[in-house]
C-alpha cells in the first residue's frame, strides 16, 4: 500500500483523501483511465412522484442496499449498488419542501434489467425519502415536516391539503434509464457510468462499486474467506470499505489467472469476477484450502507483523505477493511454520521485493516481479 505518493501525481490533496477515508491507492485507482471504455444505451423519461412511490412499493424499482442481500438478488444483474440511507431528517424535510414549492431537483439514474425492473444507479436518498414520506415514517418516527418554512411545518403526507397532495403526486422527476444485458461489455459500461456518478459524501471505493455490480456466488465465497480465523488474525479487525475482501480477490485472481494481469487493476478484477462469477469453472475447495493453509503458516510462522513492514498499516502489495507465492508453493509441497518464518526473514532483506511492493505497485512488471521473488523464496 502506497502511503506517500506525491500529491501532484493525482491532483487530490491529502486533506480530501482523509475526508473521504480513502487510501492513496484507491484514489489512484479511481482516476486511472480505462483505455477502452464501453458505450451504453440509455433513454430519458419523466416519472410522476406518486408513480415512483407506487413502483417502489411493488418492487418494480429496486433500491439495492450495499452489503446486504435480498431474496431477489439472484435475479438482479447489478445488485447492491447503494449504502443504507444516510440522509439526515433535515435533508429529508428540505427535499420534500423543495417538491412542494416546485423547485427544480436533480434527476435519477436507473438501470433497466432483463426482467424490466429498474435498479437505482443514482438517486437512492431522494427515492427513500419519498417512500418514507408517503408511508409516514422516517428514522422510526412519524415523518412530519419540521425543518421547513411555516407553510409546511408539522405536515405529514396525510395532513397535506388536497391541492398540496395533488401537486406533490403529479410532480415529475426526470429519469435517465441505462440498459444492460448482463454481458461483460454491458457491465463494464455500467461500471463506468456509476464510477463517474460516484461523487459526494457517500462516495464508494472501486471495490464497493464492484461488489454492487458483480454480486453472486464468487462474491459470497470471498465473504467466507474474509472470515477465515487465521486471515483475521493476520489482517486484524474488518476493514472499512471492505479493503480486506478486495485484497483476497486480488490474491485469488492472481493465483487463478496470473498471466492475464494488465493495468488498470480495477478492470482486471472486474473481468475476473465477470468470468468466474458463478464459480463453475474453478476449484473453490482447493483454493480455499490453500488460502487457509497459507494464512495459518504466515500467522504461526512470522506472525501478523509480516504484512506490516515498518508500520501499522497492512501493505496490500506485499500481502498479495506472500499469499500468492505461498499458495503456488503449496501446490508442490507442504511447509512448516519455521520454514515460512525463515523465508519471510530473507524476503524482508530483499531490495527488489521492497521496490516492487512500495512503488508503482499496480504496474505489470511490479506485479510479475514480486510474485516471482516470493514464490522462488518459498520454494528455494
Amino acid at each position: 500500500m502506497i502511503e506517500n505518493e506525491p500529491e501532484a501525481e493525482t491532483g487530490i490533496s491529502s486533506t480530501l483523501i482523509e475526508e473521504l477515508d480513502f487510501t492513496q491507492d484507491e484514489i489512484d485507482e479511481q482516476q486511472e483511465v480505462d483505455p477502452t471504455p464501453g458505450r451504453v444505451a440509455y433513454t430519458s423519461t419523466d416519472f410522476d412522484v406518486e408513480g415512483l412511490v407506487r413502483r417502489l412499493g411493488r418492487n418494480d424499482i429496486v433500491i439495492p442496499t450495499f452489503g446486504e442481500e435480498s431474496p431477489d438478488d439472484v435475479q438482479i444483474e447489478t445488485a447492491r449498488f447503494q449504502r443504507p440511507s444516510v440522509w439526515t431528517k433535515v435533508q429529508m424535510d428540505r427535499f420534500i419542501e423543495s417538491l412542494l414549492l416546485g423547485y427544480p431537483i436533480p434527476g435519477i439514474f436507473l438501470v433497466q434489467q432483463r426482467d424490466k425492473r429498474y435498479l437505482v444507479l443514482d438517486g437512492q436518498q431522494r427515492l427513500r425519502t419519498l417512500a418514507a414520506f408517503y408511508e409516514g415514517i422516517a428514522h422510526k418516527k412519524e415523518f412530519s415536516l419540521q425543518h421547513v418554512g411555516s407553510e409546511f411545518k408539522g405536515l405529514t403526507y396525510k395532513k397535506l391539503s388536497g391541492e398540496q397532495r395533488r401537486s406533490l403526486d403529479s410532480t415529475f422527476i426526470q429519469a435517465t434509464i441505462v440498459q444492460t444485458d448482463a454481458s461483460q461489455t454491458s457491465l463494464d459500461a455500467v461500471y463506468q457510468v456509476f464510477e463517474r456518478l460516484n461523487t459526494g459524501g457517500t462516495q464508494l471505493t472501486p471495490h464497493e462499486i464492484r461488489i454492487a455490480l458483480y454480486a453472486g456466488p464468487m462474491m459470497d465465497w470471498l465473504t467466507l474467506l474474509n472470515n477465515v480465523t487465521s486471515w483475521r488474525g493476520l489482517y486484524g479487525p474488518p476493514a472499512r470499505h471492505l479493503r480486506d475482501q478486495e485484497l483476497i480477490l486480488r490474491i485469488v485472481a492472481l493465483v487463478v489467472s496470473p498471466g492475464t494481469y494488465k493495468r488498470p487493476l480495477k478492470k482486471f478484477l472486474n473481468d475476473f469476477l465477470s468470468a468466474h462469477r458463478t464459480m463453475t469453472d474453478i476449484s473453490p475447495d482447493d483454493l480455499e484450502e490453500r488460502f487457509t493453509k497459507a494464512a495459518d503458516l504466515l500467522l504461526s510462522g512470522p506472525g501478523a507483523g509480516v504484512l506490516r513492514p515498518g508500520g501499522n498499516a497492512v501493505n496490500a502489495a506485499l500481502t498479495e505477493a506472500l499469499f500468492v507465492g505461498l499458495m503456488r508453493a503449496l501446490e508442490i509441497r507442504d511447509f512448516s511454520p519455521k520454514e515460512i518464518a525463515d523465508a519471510s526473514s530473507r524476503l524482508a532483506l530483499s531490495p527488489d521485493l521492497s521496490n516492487a511492493t512500495q512503488r508503482a505497485t499496480a504496474d505489470e512488471e511490479s506485479v510479475r516481479r514480486r510474485l516471482a521473488i516470493v514464490t522462488e523464496a518459498f520454494l528455494g
